[in-house]
């Protein structure tokens, strides 16, 4: 045993003298030889490391635009160098840009690129319509090629007034009319109400007219009239200035039921009638051959 331990100091002693050890650090010959070994503590390249063109992270990827107004769909890239910028429509596969060029018939798209923001490649789609929603990419020509990918989504701002098409209240009671504005990328920036085809002064001769409007995500306007009277009758309309218009019939009633009145909204119409009376007679014939057998 004793015999082992010096052979062991011995060799260790010799590693140490000759410079056979694998903690090498930086020891070389003409060669780049360090030592018989690698220095485990060198900094290693980083085979991830990619210093080509990069996408922005914050590139918008989903955009929202309005039914016949303009679209814009931005792509930004840094350390470019002299590669292009390329978007295309991927439902039909179509190169619509390449740089600052435009390559399709379709005289609503268009490249935009300023030199002041180098790094930002924009698609424009003038009067957006609703078959221009899907998926476009922006790609850049490398080899392979780099690309991201953007949603245009079309909405089309939709009006409606709750209760509708025909309201029916008292008289002397208040018309409180709720009109809902639904898809909209922002509030619209006015609500005009109507009766008939006059736009609703709320500092008319006649008072007691007033509007509060709540703006958000889905923007609700309320129209209050106090103490109706039969002259408040009629059409009313909520006119958006994003959405289309919406319409309803106000009926002010004077002690009289609305079941009593031909409206669409109270009674049964004709066709609910005569579906009814044609129940009844087929019933009766049923019952009369029952009877006769």
């Amino acid at each position: 045993m004793m015999m082992l331990s010096c052979v062991l100091m011995v060799l260790v002693y010799t590693a140490d003298k000759t410079g056979c050890s694998y903690q090498s650090h930086g020891g070389s010959d003409k060669n780049g030889a360090g030592g018989g070994g690698r220095d485990v503590n060198a900094v290693k390249p980083d085979a991830n490391l990619y210093s080509g063109p990069q996408f922005d992270p914050e590139t918008p990827r989903n955009v929202t635009a309005l039914e016949g107004k303009s679209a814009y769909l931005t792509c930004k890239v840094k350390n470019l160098d002299n590669k292009t910028v390329s978007w295309i429509r991927h439902r039909d596969i179509h190169i619509l840009t390449v740089g600052a060029y435009t390559y399709t018939s379709d005289q609503r798209f268009q490249a935009i690129h300023h030199r002041s923001h180098s790094d930002q490649w924009t698609l424009h789609i003038k009067w957006a319509q609703k078959r221009d929603a899907g998926i476009y990419e922006c790609q850049v020509s490398t080899q392979p090629v780099r690309s991201i990918f953007v949603t245009l989504n079309v909405v089309v701002p939709s009006a409606s007034i709750s209760g509708g098409p025909d309201i029916h209240v008292n008289e002397g009671s208040t018309i409180n009319l709720t009109c809902i504005v639904k898809f909209s990328p922002e509030p619209p920036s006015y609500i005009f109400w109507y009766h008939y085809d006059e736009v609703i002064s709320y500092d008319s001769v006649r008072g007691g007219v007033s509007v509060v409007t709540e703006k958000g995500d889905v923007t609700v306007s309320y129209l209050l009239i106090q103490d109706a009277v039969q002259a408040d009758s009629g059409k009313y309309t909520c006119n958006p200035s994003n959405a289309d218009l919406s319409s309803v019939v106000v009926h002010v009633l004077n002690g009289e039921s609305p079941a009593a009145m031909q409206t669409g909204s109270a009674g049964l119409s004709n066709s609910s009638i005569t579906i009814l009376c044609v129940m009844i007679l087929s019933w009766t014939f049923t019952r009369t051959d029952d009877q006769l057998r």
